[in-house]
C-alpha cells in the first residue's frame, strides 16, 4: 500500500545492456525463468496454461520486442478499457525464505561469477537528482522524479558486481490499481523516444553498477513501486525491492503536454508556493495572501489520494488510471474533485450567512490545512469554501502534481443559464434588487484557474492556457465541474469546441440589461454590453503586481474583432432558435448594441465614492443628477442600500429613502449620501459587499434614470516588519502590528502565522483584550526550515469583524541541510544499510496509518520556537 493507500498494478520492465545478453535461446529461458519466479510456486500436478498477455508482452519485450500496454486501451461501447491481465505475484513481496535462491553463505564453493548477486544497498542520488528534476522542496519521504527525463541510482552489491554479458538486470516499476496490471515495455534503445520507457546500467566501481532510467514524457503520472530482478544463468537468480518514488509532470520536457518554454513562468507557476489572489470589485481591486505549499510534506500524497477517490476510479479504476498521463483528463478530474457536490471531494461551498459547524471562507488563507483535514477525516467534505478558495485549493493540487497553474480573477463575472448571453437584472420602484425574478446573476468578482498543456483532443491552435473551474455552478456531463476550455477558443467566440466552453464564453461577454418591475409591467432601463468580463486578473510573474489579462479573452469592446466574435457565439448557442429571448427584446446584431445614457435620456444619474470605507468607517457617497433638457425637471428619488453577497445574491434593504428635488434647465446637483457604520455593520456579509442604487422618475413624461454603486468594505491591514536576518535553520524576529478597527472592545482576538518554508502547518496566537480603536504589536521568533524567496502570512480573527491580513516576502539565505534516508522495503537476513540518499530536509513516510488520528493537529504545531511579547 502507497501512501495514499492505494494498491499498484501495471509495471513497466526495463532490461538493461541488451546487445551484452547472451542469444536468444538463453534469453528465451531467462524468461521462463523470469516468468516462474513472477508467478510464484505452483501447487504439485500444476499444468502450465497457454501464455496470456502479462507473459506474451514480457516475452516480447526480453526477447528484443518493444510494445506499449498504453497502446492496447480500447474503446469499447463509449467507454475506455484496459485489458485484463493475469495478476503476477512478485516474490520480493513475500519473505525471503520463499525465494527459489536464498543467499549463499561465504566461501560457498560456487564461484563467485555462478553466484546470485545480493544486493547490499542503493544509492538513489537524492541531491543531484531532485536538483535535477526541480523537486528538492518537495518533502515527500521519497524520491521525486519528473517524467520525460532520466534519473540514475546505483546498486550496491555484497559479494560481487553486476557483470553485463553474464548478468541479466531487469526492473520493474509498477503503479495502478490490482488485479489489473498494464505492462510498460521498456525500450533497450538509446535512442530518444517519447513513448517508451527505457534504462541502463553501467558498472561504477567494484562492487556497483550506476543505472539510469528514462520515464517517457507520455508516460502514467503517480507512485510507482520500482524492483529489480537479477538472472545469473544455471537457475541462479533473485529479486530485490528497491523502493517508492514519485513521477510528475514535467514542465521542463519539450515532449511533455505541460511544457512551457519560459524559465520565470516554470519557477511562478510550478515552483511558486505562495501568491496573492484579487478580491474586491471592478473600482477597487485588492490582494489577497495565499500560501499554496504544494511541497508540504503530504501534499503530493493527498493528491494521489484525491485522483483515486474520484467517482471514475471507484467504479472503472483499471480505465482511470491508464488515463493519467493526459493532463487534460487529470485536470478535468481534479475539476470535479475539489469539490464535494458529487463525490467525496475536498470542499463544501457555502455563499450564505451560516457558517456553522466549519470555517469562514474569508478565514482561509492556505491550502494545505485545508487538504489536511480533508485527508485525515477519511474524504469528509471541509466546511467552507467560496471561489476563490476552490481556486487556490486547486493550484495547489496541479502545481504539486506538476501542471503549471495560475488563479484568475473575472471581475463582474457573468452566470447565465438561458444560452442567449444575456443577464437581466430586474429592481422595483424603491431600488431593492429582486433576484427571484432572473435565473442569471453577475459575480462581483469570480475566480477560477488557468493550466497550460498541449490540446491533442482538438484542432491545432488552441494549446496553452486552458480554464478550469473547480466552483461548483453548472454540471457538466453529470458533475460538478468545468473546463479545461483553451482561452484562445473564449476569444474566438469557438463555443462548440470542449470542455464547456459555452459556459466560460458567458462569464466574460453576456450583455446586462436592467429591468424596473411595477407590478406587472417591466421596463427596460439600462443595458451595457461591457458589464461583464472586466479586470480579468492575475499574478504578474516575479512579483505580486496585477496582470491584466482581459484581452487574451476578449477583442476590445466595440470592435469589429469584438461585433464578430459575439455574432459568431450567439448563432452557435442559439442554432435553431431566436438569437435573443422574447423577455430581452435585443437587436439581433451586435451593431444595435449601444450605451447608456441612451439616446433621449431627459434626467442623468450618477454616484461616487468620496473614499473606500474601511470596517468601523462611514461610508460617504455623492449622488450627481443632471437635467439633459432646456425644462426645468421635478424629480422624484428613491435611494436603498442593501447587502449583497459574493455571488451577487442580494440580502433585504438596511436603509431606504426618497427625495424630492427641482431642476432649472441644464441644472447638475450633487447631493451627500451618508452611511453610518452603525446602519450597516449588523448587515455587513461575509463578503463585504454593499450596493446603493439610486433611481430617478421624472414627473411630466415617467421617464426613468438608474445609478448603481457597489461598494466593498475594506479592512485594515497587518503589518510586518522584519528585525533580523533571515538564515535557514536559525531564528529571526519580526514585529506584528495591528489596529482594532471598532468603537468596541474586542476579547476572542486570534493571530495565525503561515508560509511555506518558515512555518509547518499554523502557529496560532491568542491575543486576549484589544480595547477599542487600541493599535498594539507583537514581537515573534520563526526557524525557517527551506531557503529561497518565501512569504510570511499573518491572519487576526475575531467573531465582531472579518479577518484581517497581511503578508510579507523574505528570502531565506543559506543552503538545505541534508539527510539520509534508509533503504525502506528491501527485505534480507541482515537490517538494510541505510542509503546515503541526500534530500533536503528531515524526511519522514506518509502512510495513512502513520498521520495523527482525526481531530489532532488540526490546528498545526508551532515551527520550534515562536515566542511573543505583546506592545499595546
Amino acid at each position: 500500500m502507497g501512501p495514499c493507500g492505494s494498491t499498484r498494478s501495471g509495471c513497466l520492465v526495463g532490461k538493461a545492456n541488451q546487445a551484452e545478453v547472451s542469444p536468444v535461446r538463453g534469453r528465451a529461458r531467462s524468461v521462463s525463468r523470469l516468468l516462474r519466479l513472477l508467478q510464484g510456486p505452483r501447487p504439485k500436478g500444476h499444468r502450465e496454461p497457454r501464455p496470456g498477455l502479462a507473459e506474451r508482452l514480457l516475452a516480447s519485450l526480453l526477447l528484443g520486442g518493444s510494445c506499449c500496454a498504453s497502446k492496447l486501451v480500447t474503446e469499447q461501447e463509449g467507454e475506455w478499457a484496459m485489458p485484463r491481465v493475469p495478476r503476477l505475484e512478485p516474490p520480493w513481496l513475500l519473505p525471503d525464505a520463499a525465494c527459489r535462491h536464498p543467499p549463499e553463505e561465504p566461501g560457498s564453493s560456487r564461484s563467485s561469477m555462478a553466484g546470485e548477486l545480493q544486493l547490499a544497498f542503493v544509492d538513489w542520488h537524492g541531491l543531484e537528482n531532485t536538483h535535477r528534476h526541480h523537486t528538492a522542496e518537495m518533502s515527500s519521504g521519497q524520491l521525486a522524479v519528473r517524467r520525460g527525463q532520466p534519473f540514475t541510482l546505483t546498486l550496491h552489491f555484497h559479494s560481487r558486481n553486476y557483470e553485463p554479458g553474464f548478468d541479466s538486470l531487469y526492473l520493474v516499476a509498477e503503479t495502478g490499481p490490482g488485479p489489473e496490471r498494464a505492462i510498460f515495455l521498456v525500450s533497450l534503445s538509446q535512442q530518444h523516444s517519447r513513448e517508451a520507457w527505457r534504462a541502463s546500467a553501467v558498472p561504477s566501481g567494484p562492487q556497483s553498477t550506476d543505472v539510469t532510467i528514462w520515464a517517457p514524457a507520455e508516460a502514467l503520472v503517480g507512485q510507482y513501486q520500482l524492483n529489480v530482478h537479477f538472472d545469473s544463468g544455471q537457475g541462479a537468480s533473485s529479486s530485490f525491492q528497491l523502493g517508492e518514488i514519485l513521477l510528475l509532470f514535467n514542465a521542463w520536457c519539450p515532449e511533455d503536454d505541460v511544457y512551457l518554454e519560459s524559465e520565470a513562468e516554470r519557477q511562478e507557476y510550478v515552483m511558486n508556493e505562495h501568491g496573492v489572489i484579487f478580491h474586491g470589485n471592478r473600482n477597487w481591486i485588492h490582494p489577497v495572501p495565499w500560501n499554496y505549499g504544494q511541497f508540504d510534506e503530504e501534499t503530493v500524497s493527498i493528491c494521489l489520494k484525491l485522483l483515486d477517490s474520484n467517482l471514475q476510479f471507484q467504479h472503472h479504476p483499471a480505465q482511470d488510471s491508464a488515463l493519467r498521463s493526459s493532463p487534460v483528463y487529470v485536470s478535468r478530474v481534479l475539476s470535479a474533485m475539489v469539490n464535494s457536490n458529487d463525490d467525496s471531494g475536498v470542499l463544501l461551498g457555502n455563499w450564505g450567512e451560516d457558517y456553522s459547524g466549519g470555517t469562514r471562507p474569508s478565514e482561509w488563507s492556505s491550502s494545505t490545512p485545508i487538504l489536511k483535514q480533508w485527508y485525515r477525516s477519511g474524504g469528509q467534505p471541509v466546511k467552507y469554501g467560496q471561489c476563490w478558495v476552490f481556486a487556490a485549493v486547486m493550484c495547489t493540487v496541479m502545481r504539486s502534481l506538476g501542471i503549471p497553474t495560475r488563479v484568475v480573477t473575472n471581475f463582474d463575472s457573468g452566470h447565465e443559464k438561458d444560452g442567449n448571453l444575456v443577464i437581466d437584472v430586474f429592481y422595483d420602484n424603491t431600488g431593492q434588487l429582486l433576484p427571484r425574478e432572473s435565473k442569471d446573476s453577475i459575480w462581483n468578482f469570480h475566480v477560477w484557474n488557468e493550466c497550460w498543456m498541449v490540446r491533442r483532443d482538438l484542432p491545432p491552435g488552441y494549446d496553452g492556457w486552458q480554464v478550469l473551474d473547480a466552483t461548483p455552478q453548472e454540471s457538466s456531463n453529470g458533475l460538478y465541474r468545468c473546463g479545461p476550455s483553451p482561452v484562445r477558443a473564449i476569444r474566438n467566440g469557438d463555443i462548440h469546441l470542449r470542455y464547456d466552453t459555452p459556459f466560460v464564453f458567458s462569464m466574460v461577454n453576456a450583455d446586462r440589461v436592467v429591468w424596473l418591475l411595477s407590478g406587472t409591467r417591466r421596463e427596460k432601463l439600462q443595458w451595457n454590453p461591457s458589464a461583464v468580463g472586466n479586470y480579468i486578473s492575475t499574478k504578474a510573474v516575479g512579483s505580486d503586481e496585477r496582470e491584466d489579462i482581459t484581452h487574451t479573452y476578449k477583442h476590445q469592446e466595440g470592435s469589429l474583432g469584438e461585433r464578430q466574435v459575439f455574432l459568431k457565439a450567439l448563432m452557435r448557442s442559439q442554432p435553431f432558435g431566436p438569437i435573443r429571448s422574447s423577455t430581452s427584446a435585443l437587436p439581433a446584431l451586435p451593431e444595435g448594441r449601444r450605451r447608456d445614457p441612451p439616446t433621449g435620456a431627459q434626467m442623468y444619474l450618477h454616484l461616487q465614492l468620496v473614499e473606500s470605507p474601511e470596517i468601523g468607517q462611514d461610508i460617504h457617497l455623492t449622488l450627481l443628477a443632471r437635467n439633459l433638457e432646456f425644462a426645468s425637471k421635478e424629480l422624484k428619488l428613491s435611494l436603498s442600500a442593501q447587502s449583497v453577497l459574493h455571488n451577487g445574491h442580494p440580502l433585504v434593504p438596511f436603509w431606504q429613502d426618497t427625495v424630492y428635488l427641482s431642476f432649472s434647465p441644464k441644472e447638475e446637483k450633487r447631493i451627500p449620501w451618508h452611511i453610518s457604520y452603525r446602519q450597516y455593520s449588523r448587515h455587513l456579509p461575509e463578503d463585504k459587499q454593499i450596493r446603493v442604487v439610486a433611481i430617478g422618475e421624472e414627473n411630466t413624461t415617467w421617464q426613468k434614470a438608474l445609478a448603481e454603486k457597489t461598494i466593498t468594505v475594506a479592512t485594515p491591514p497587518v503589518l510586518i516588519h522584519v528585525l533580523s536576518p533571515v538564515v535557514l535553520n536559525r531564528p529571526f524576529q519580526f514585529r506584528v502590528q495591528f489596529a482594532n478597527p471598532l468603537d468596541e472592545a474586542v476579547s476572542d482576538g486570534l493571530l495565525t502565522v503561515e508560509g511555506a518554508g518558515l512555518v509547518r502547518g499554523q502557529a496560532q496566537i491568542e491575543l486576549g483584550f484589544l480595547p477599542a480603536g487600541q493599535q498594539a504589536s507583537l514581537t515573534l521568533q520563526l526557524i525557517p526550515y527551506k531557503s529561497g524567496p518565501r512569504q510570511l502570512h499573518l491572519t487576526l480573527r475575531s467573531s465582531l469583524f472579518p479577518p484581517l491580513k497581511g503578508h510579507k516576502q523574505v528570502q531565506s539565505k543559506g543552503s538545505h541541510a541534508t539527510q539520509t534516508l534508509p533503504c525502506r522495503g528491501y527485505r534480507r537476513p541482515n537490517p538494510p544499510l541505510d542509503c546515503p540518499l541526500q534530500l533536503p530536509r528531515p524526511l519522514g513516510t506518509a502512510f495513512p496509518e502513520e498521520l495523527p488520528p482525526q481531530g489532532e493537529g488540526q490546528q498545526g504545531a508551532t515551527p520550534g520556537p515562536l515566542v511573543g511579547q505583546s506592545h499595546n
